[in-house]
């Protein structure tokens, strides 16, 4: 219990601790927040299943919106195989930076592979694949291609049950699949990349909370944004 006290009390102290927002361009000295929700349901004796994820992305703390993006896919795990492949949409509306409440929309579907490896003893890894076609407003139909490495590493117990507490990491690498995006626009193939370090408590068996940081880069960009994120299995 103690632990758990100390991973919230730290984890909602620290999202006030953000500099005053801006009212230029994007302050990358500013300290973002991520707060995000991912659940996923595997269909009982069937290789079906469910999954998503809910993120209300800020420039700061709270309140100056950087995305608000809502996802939803279809899961299938062949048998006999732990390969997890789902087909989904998402809806994205960006935010702009400072007091405008200016939006921009975009839609997309995505393709994705899942696979899970362990290490020794208490070394969990997913390599994810991931394929997006993106319906940007504004700019031609686009595709992006995406790897990431995780990693979850239990400190007090060897697995992820209920108590462990652990440490998470991931990168993520996003490759453009044009340049040409409309009206005598480009982008680089490039797009961005995402470094990431947590602490992580498993409240259940199917429910865990991570608090951490995330770097991003791009090329006319590098911020950082805290993330506080549920992960829900059921």
């Amino acid at each position: 219990m103690k632990i758990r006290r100390l991973f919230f009390t730290l984890a909602a102290t620290a999202c006030f601790f953000q500099p005053t927002p801006s009212l230029a361009q994007i302050d990358e000295d500013q300290l973002g927040a991520w707060y995000m929700y991912f659940w996923n349901n595997q269909f009982e004796n069937s290789p079906w299943g469910l999954q998503g994820d809910v993120q209300h992305r800020n420039w700061d703390s709270i309140g100056d919106l950087e995305q608000l993006l809502i996802r939803g896919g279809v899961t299938y795990t062949p048998q006999a195989s732990k390969v997890m492949f789902t087909f989904g949409y998402a809806n994205i509306s960006s935010g702009e930076f400072g007091r405008s409440s200016s939006t921009s929309s975009e839609e997309r579907v995505y393709q994705e592979a899942l696979l899970p490896q362990r290490i020794g003893g208490r070394m969990y890894l997913r390599h994810r694949f991931r394929l997006e076609q993106r319906w940007v407003e504004n700019q031609d139909l686009r595709s992006r291609f995406r790897y990431a490495l995780f990693m979850d590493v239990p400190l007090n117990q060897t697995d992820m049950s209920q108590g462990a507490l652990y440490l998470s990491f991931y990168n993520e690498l996003f490759i453009n699949g044009e340049n040409d995006i409309g009206n005598n626009r480009s982008v680089d193939t490039f797009d961005r990349n995402r470094s990431y370090a947590a602490l992580g408590y498993s409240l259940r068996d199917n429910l865990r909370l991570q608090f951490g940081y995330m770097h991003q880069s791009t090329n006319t960009l590098d911020k950082g944004q805290l993330q506080l994120s549920l992960h829900h299995s059921f």
